[in-house]
């Protein structure tokens, strides 16, 4: 198989059909994805990729980014996004660890990324612009628009992500294309989706929400999406009319409903909102409701295995819940020891299913850590079964912090608050914050005799990671809370600053 050919057999028969209008205006088919990804794919085969190769992209939105990774799957390719906010520390390893024959970056990140790519061997860096410019196009405009798809083994890597581990080194997640084409299948039959739907697409396409879930569940169902470079409160109210679908974080559900303008007349058309990558709070979930009459169905998933649960499209959508187990998976929640608990007690969640990773590139010991002996994988999450099967996250077991739909560790950002000479330690915490759900915040201990403040905190760590992981707040302290076994607290840290990031301030 491969999960190509998948993807556009739902439009085969009716290719001029629409897949795509952007923001501006222009309109493509699903035979302008099926030439230019051709074309792409043809190149990219011509600079000597072969298949398993990884192709790391981190690009803007644009809908050339979408043939790029079409492109790869047909030619067996690896497709490797990150996270267009990653600085030079952070590309560093991923290029070191990926090991990628091509990148392809837009050409102001190039004096960046070239030498990055060529420590780690790299055979090509191609540059993709917003505008169409760049090395990838110009070099695939000469190429062939027919590319016979290349057979894959159900099994075989279709894309690599990575997600921070608490020791602070990114772990690879390899996903397959029956991980990806399973988790598809679901989500288009679960959420009913078909050709006479639009999506309007306002997520990023670097991580699984954007990249898989919405466009997969658009193109293996012949639908069309309205697609917009970011999420602008503005923009999005005027372009909910025309479209039927919605999928968001709860960041921007919650800044749709601080628009006076936003209501049930624009919602008109739209048969589904759909919420994930953060919790979304029942007051949220409750104004949603109120100010337009629809209710937001929100879902549960992660790199590691797509989506797991939803809230049913008919039946029930529970507020405070996560839903109900999508079909093929299989959710449980145990003890310490492994023991399944019953319905009401909070325990650690497990999975399985055809939508879950095989493994962690090139980190096998992680993997059989992170998998039971019957095949189960440990997502890391506290959760809770209500009696009828619905699911509720309760807690996260390795203190990961969610803020905007993007997942924080804090162990990558305390150890390089500790490197700091100023510093003698740190410890990194997630508080409430009216927009982004958790901010992040940084609790360090001066050493003694020196001298610090906040903001040289924050330009330390905003010149090193993305800007995502940079705290929003930084407290000076003499010593961080401990218990008897000499752990710190965070419990007690999150309670002491729980309100500190509930109005913006300038760090001093």
């Amino acid at each position: 198989m491969n999960l190509y050919d998948e993807l556009l057999s739902a439009a085969a028969a009716e290719p001029g059909r629409l897949l795509l209008q952007t923001g501006d205006g222009e309109r493509f088919s699903y035979s302008d994805a099926d030439r230019e990804s051709a074309r792409i794919a043809n190149y990219l085969v011509a600079l000597g990729a072969e298949p398993g190769d990884r192709v790391t992209a981190q690009l803007d939105k644009t809908p050339a980014v979408l043939w790029l990774y079409l492109a790869c799957l047909r030619a067996g390719l690896v497709y490797h996004p990150l996270n267009t906010a990653y600085q030079a520390s952070e590309l560093e390893f991923f290029l070191a660890d990926a090991e990628p024959r091509i990148v392809v970056c837009p050409g102001r990140a190039t004096s960046l990324l070239e030498p990055l790519a060529r420590a780690a061997g790299v055979s090509h860096v191609l540059t993709l612009d917003a505008d169409g410019s760049g090395s990838l196009l110009q070099g695939a405009a000469g190429c062939a628009v027919d590319f016979a798809t290349i057979p894959r083994q159900a099994g075989d890597m279709a894309a690599l992500l990575y997600s921070s581990g608490t020791t602070g080194r990114p772990k690879g997640i390899m996903l397959s294309h029956e991980n990806l084409a399973a988790n598809g299948r679901a989500l288009v039959a679960l959420w009913c989706f078909g050709p006479g739907d639009c999506l309007l697409h306002v997520l990023p396409v670097f991580h699984v929400h954007g990249l898989f879930v919405a466009q997969h569940c658009v193109l293996m169902s012949g639908a069309a999406m309205r697609w917009l470079e970011r999420f602008d409160a503005t923009e999005v109210i005027q372009n909910l009319p025309d479209c039927t679908v919605m999928m968001g974080v709860p960041t921007y559900y919650t800044r749709l409903l601080t628009e006076p303008s936003f209501g049930s007349d624009c919602c008109r058309n739209m048969r589904l909102f759909i919420s994930g990558s953060a919790p979304l709070l029942t007051e949220t979930f409750d104004e949603f409701l109120r100010r337009t009459g629809h209710v937001i169905l929100e879902r549960y998933g992660m790199s590691e295995t797509g989506m797991n649960t939803s809230n049913p499209l008919h039946g029930e959508r529970r507020a405070g819940t996560v839903g109900l187990p999508l079909p093929g998976v299989e959710v449980r929640v145990v003890d310490d020891e492994g023991g399944v608990l019953p319905a009401g007690e909070a325990g650690r969640l497990q999975v399985k299913g055809p939508n879950v990773f095989p493994g962690y590139w090139r980190m096998p010991e992680k993997t059989r850590e992170d998998f039971t002996p019957d095949g189960f994988f440990n997502t890391g999450d506290v959760a809770v079964m209500s009696t009828d099967g619905y699911i509720s996250i309760v807690g996260r077991g390795k203190d990961m912090i969610i803020s905007g739909g993007l997942n924080v560790y804090p162990k990558e950002i305390e150890q390089l608050l500790d490197s700091m000479a100023d510093i003698e330690e740190s410890a990194v915490i997630g508080v409430p914050h009216p927009d982004f759900g958790e901010a992040v915040v940084a609790v360090v201990v001066v050493r003694a005799g020196h001298s610090l403040r906040e903001k040289d905190v924050i330009t330390f760590a905003r010149e090193r990671i993305a800007n995502f992981k940079v705290p929003k707040q930084v407290f000076l302290v003499e010593e961080l809370p401990r218990n008897a076994m000499g752990k710190v607290q965070k419990n007690l840290l999150r309670e002491r600053y729980s309100e500190c990031c509930l109005q913006d301030r300038v760090p001093t």
